[in-house]
């Protein structure tokens, strides 16, 4: 391999082992919040719109909070894979906080409510506002659904545990069709976890 190749890859493992902490803190959060709350699930919890600050400040490590305002926590912009221009005010509703790692993350419980058993998302940006700022590479869009787990867009617990999704689409299949249809060609970050989820945590595009 040459030596660029060679950077590129060591890269492409730093934002994906940057990516996984995060999603790991997010997964183990969710069984404390029910855990401690006696639940057996995320809603039942109080995990819902309005208590997002509330489970940032109580479950994570904050260096810096920033309320529902970008600056301070993220870019001012982002790009996609394709170089088209990231639309910021999918982030607009989100509560956001910079973690002790370093990453910004944006939580929103209103984000894909309703749809499924969707019951938000988390942007995160892996390492705040430090470049290269595209999506697929350092921000990306989490999922939360009401059994605690997070996936890509639309991969809700029917759509994992019996492959009766959108379209007819199994959930490997549909995370590589929200990756073609999203990530890979708009500025919309959904799609890229999603194919990160379903290539065993490798960066492979």
């Amino acid at each position: 391999m040459t030596i660029p190749t060679l950077m590129q890859n060591h890269q492409r493992k730093t934002y994906v082992v940057q990516l996984n902490k995060v999603y790991n803190e997010f997964q183990q959060a969710f069984v404390q919040k029910v855990n401690d709350r006696n639940a057996v699930s995320l809603k039942e919890a109080g995990f819902v719109s309005g208590s997002e600050e509330n489970f940032l400040k109580s479950y994570f490590k904050i260096v810096k909070y920033c309320d529902k305002t970008t600056t301070d926590c993220f870019a001012s912009s982002y790009n996609s894979l394709s170089g088209s221009s990231v639309d910021m005010s999918l982030m607009d509703n989100g509560y956001k906080a910079v973690l002790s790692s370093g990453a910004a993350v944006s939580l929103d419980l209103t984000d894909g409510a309703g749809t499924g058993d969707c019951i938000g998302s988390i942007f995160v940006d892996t390492n705040g506002k430090g470049g290269p700022n595209i999506a697929g590479r350092d921000l990306f869009r989490m999922y939360i659904y009401s059994d605690g787990v997070l996936d890509d867009y639309l991969i809700d617990s029917t759509c994992r545990k019996t492959n009766a999704c959108s379209s007819g689409s199994s959930a490997k299949d549909l995370r590589e069709i929200n990756f073609n249809d999203f990530c890979n060609k708009t500025g919309d970050p959904d799609g890229c976890f999603g194919k990160i989820l379903n290539d065993n945590w490798e960066m492979t595009y």
